[in-house]
């Protein structure tokens, strides 16, 4: 049986110590760290997320704002906004929900955003520099689940790790981050056959692709870690993960639980980046 990977835990240790960093940094040199989260339209979800993004701010002390835009703005509406953030010398870190209305071009409103206050690192200048080793921001997801991992010493080196979900999001940011843990690394995805045969090669497993349960207990070999970035609502509202917890927890080592478990720290390492970015700051 599982070992429960507690991401509520690990990510109030995470704000604890970002909460400490961020009182340090105003005594020293007067910065506060400061994020603006744009949300365009009225997706429940995002909603969600920004309303817990804004009171996690307030509890490590970072200065938030909030731009709450009608579901018709225009392209050249955002990006005139994001223009204006850019030379706010209050704002190091602006985060733009993702989805946006289908009349804005989400390219070029990631693209327009400055990579020295990309905290999401969606910009191709921060994709780069993740690529080689090096990375300004770390997508916060894939962050997140390294930080787990550490947390639990789960040993990350040498492992063979498989990643279902190839999104520029999740699934190709922490198959280079576990590459760069000196893992051995495979990116699965739907049309990869057959699937079962390289999960069950899985030391790391981790679970990206948005299918509710797909990863069940026949597709994992015994003693796997188990991470499951999956949020999937079913008709009864119960939220449950892209891996069927119970058949799974049966022959994993340690398993991430849907809700609780990789949620709470994509929000911490939001508020990680930020503080990175203000430590930076050149005035």
């Amino acid at each position: 049986m599982a070992q429960i990977i507690d991401g509520k835990e690990v990510s109030q240790h995470i704000r604890k110590e970002v909460a400490d960093e961020v009182l340090r940094l105003k005594e020293e040199r007067g910065i506060t760290p400061g994020l603006a989260a744009v949300l365009v339209g009225d997706n429940p979800a995002s909603q969600i997320y920004v309303r817990n993004k804004r009171k996690a701010c307030e509890e490590a002390g970072i200065y938030s704002d909030e731009y709450r835009l009608a579901e018709g703005t225009t392209e050249d509406e955002l990006l005139s906004l994001i223009m204006k953030l850019n030379e706010d010398q209050r704002i190091h870190g602006i985060l733009v929900q993702l989805p946006l209305p289908k009349q804005i071009n989400e390219t070029k409103i990631l693209r327009a955003v400055s990579p020295l206050k990309d905290i999401d690192g969606f910009h191709p200048e921060n994709v780069g520099f993740l690529v080689e080793g090096n990375p300004r921001f770390i997508p916060c997801t894939p962050h997140g689940i390294i930080k787990l991992l550490d947390y639990y010493k789960i040993e990350i080196q040498g492992k063979e790790a498989v990643v279902v979900g190839r999104s520029n999001i999740v699934g190709k940011p922490v198959s280079l981050l576990l590459l760069h843990r000196h893992a051995t690394v495979t990116i699965c995805h739907s049309r990869t056959k057959p699937l079962e045969e390289v999960t069950r090669r899985a030391d790391i497993l981790v679970a990206a692709m948005g299918r509710a349960k797909f990863i069940t207990g026949n597709m994992v070999k015994e003693g796997v870690a188990v991470i499951d970035v999956g949020i999937n609502r079913l008709d009864d509202g119960k939220l449950v993960g892209d891996v069927d917890f119970e058949s799974v927890r049966e022959k994993a080592s340690y398993i991430t639980p849907v809700p609780g478990g990789v949620g709470p720290m994509t929000i911490a390492m939001l508020l990680w980046n930020t503080l990175s970015s203000a430590r930076d700051f050149k005035e």
